[in-house]
């Protein structure tokens, strides 16, 4: 019989032998007590340690029914599994690359006085959480239900929590793995965002988006008023989603782009209806329509004249502006009253002048 193939027959019944040790008792003097248990974190390496002494003949590291290594020699086929040390005060071995399924009870067996004995360890694998699952994105109109799912895998079990991305949101708005909301309301349109963590590594987050759809309402619109021959401008706001389309009328008929003398221009929440040149016939009262799939609402918005300022009131208005001193900072006041009046009344003669050429 080959050497090899022999001293594979008395390795093996030596382990079986091993297998018959008893598990240690609490306060055994002939072997160390029973090791804590071991965590570490997927992917890492984890270190079995088995302390002896020098009673101590044979030794083997077992998981659960399968031999890892039985003294110098390894039995197990999966190369992650090494021998650290194989002394006279300890024997230890190393799992490499650990993995979920490397989780369970590991037994070191040593043979002392010819009384095998048996100490226990259990091996903790902890894994980073994952979000394996979560809702996609929605569209809903205002007043509906909408239900959101995260579901994420780690070991401990992760702690799953909903929060609304908005300013006005204060703290979490669940602590489940499903967000439910009944007659959402457009203030809860935004992203939501799924949290998973159970303290092994930084939490893992993933968002939703929620679109709330409702209809077009007028949140701004004046009437305006402008002199003939200038510049006017009537505008009109609407909030909506979809966003709403803009329609400008005058009595029952639509004023369009290209029109002469008036521009039409409309933006995601506003329209703006300008006249460059505006005449007598342009006053009067304009309705503005917003609408989209949902509905339509409008407004009236009316353009009405105004006096333009005439050369009378300007004159007026710089005579006051000359005969009032100026008292401001860094006005300079002398104190000889007849000499500031003086002064007042020559600024003022140009001023005079320009009036009675006016007139004629």
């Amino acid at each position: 019989m080959p050497r090899s193939m022999a001293w594979a027959i008395v390795a093996a019944l030596a382990a079986l032998f091993l297998f018959q040790g008893v598990p240690v008792r609490s306060g055994d003097a002939t072997f160390p007590k029973a090791m804590d248990n071991v965590t570490v974190r997927q992917g890492e390496s984890a270190t079995l340690r088995c302390s002896v002494d020098n009673r101590v003949t044979r030794v083997a590291w077992l998981n659960r029914s399968s031999i890892l290594y039985a003294g110098n020699d390894k039995w197990c086929l999966d190369p992650r599994v090494v021998l650290l040390s194989n002394t006279k005060t300890q024997y230890s071995i190393q799992i490499q690359d650990v993995d979920v399924y490397d989780e369970g009870p590991y037994t070191c067996s040593v043979q002392t006085d010819n009384h095998p004995k048996t100490s226990r360890v259990h091996l903790i694998v902890q894994v980073s959480p994952k979000i394996v699952e979560i809702s996609s994105d929605i569209s809903i109109n205002e007043g509906g239900n909408i239900s959101l799912t995260c579901i994420a895998t780690g070991r401990p079990d992760p702690t799953i929590t909903w929060r609304h991305i908005s300013p006005k949101a204060v703290g979490f708005v669940s602590e489940d793995e499903y967000l439910e909301i009944t007659g959402i309301t457009k203030e809860q349109s935004g992203e939501y965002e799924c949290s998973a963590s159970n303290d092994v590594a930084a939490p893992v987050v993933r968002r939703v988006k929620v679109t709330v759809n409702y209809p077009p309402y007028i949140s701004d619109a004046k009437s305006t008023g402008v002199p003939v021959g200038q510049k006017g401008i009537l505008q009109c706001e609407a909030s909506a989603v979809p966003a709403a389309e803009f329609q400008w009328y005058k009595d029952d008929k639509r004023l369009v782009e290209g029109q002469k003398g008036v521009k039409v221009e409309s933006k995601a929440f506003f329209s703006r209806l300008t006249f460059f040149n505006v005449s007598e016939q342009d006053y009067g009262n304009y309705t503005c329509v917003a609408s989209n799939k949902l509905g339509n609402t409008n407004v009236s918005i009316i353009l009405y004249e105004i006096s333009e300022p005439t050369s009378s009131t300007l004159f007026q208005e710089e005579t006051t502006t000359a005969l009032t001193p100026w008292k401001g900072p860094g006005a300079v006041h002398d104190g000889n009253n007849g000499t500031s009046r003086r002064a007042g009344c020559i600024e003022l003669l140009p001023l005079l002048l320009l009036h009675l050429l006016l007139k004629f």
